[in-house]
């Protein structure tokens, strides 16, 4: 069996009027885990965070606007990174 462990980097614009409060990180921490593949977030000059730890995304105090850069790596990094990008752009059920 052949694992791909390539990273795949994709940045993603938070759309959403309250930006990435308690309840959207919440869900993408919730959907980063049912992944096998690693996956960090970042936006402008701050460090990465790990994106399946609560604490980290929420750190990230990204509003509305803001440019997030994501990086994967693992067998189903890309699967994962379609499904965040899609959470995304539903504003996370919001509006």
């Amino acid at each position: 069996m052949t694992v791909n462990n390539k990273e795949i980097i994709r940045e993603i614009i938070v759309i959403n009027k309250l930006g990435i409060h308690a309840r959207p990180s919440s869900m993408l921490v919730q959907t980063a885990n049912q992944y096998e593949a690693d996956l960090f977030v970042s936006h402008d000059e701050q460090d990465e965070v790990n994106a399946k730890s609560i604490m980290g995304v929420m750190m990230l105090a990204a509003g509305q606007g803001t440019k997030l850069r994501f990086r994967t790596t693992g067998p189903d990094g890309e699967e994962l990174l379609n499904k965040i990008e899609q959470l995304i752009n539903s504003k996370f059920n919001e509006d």
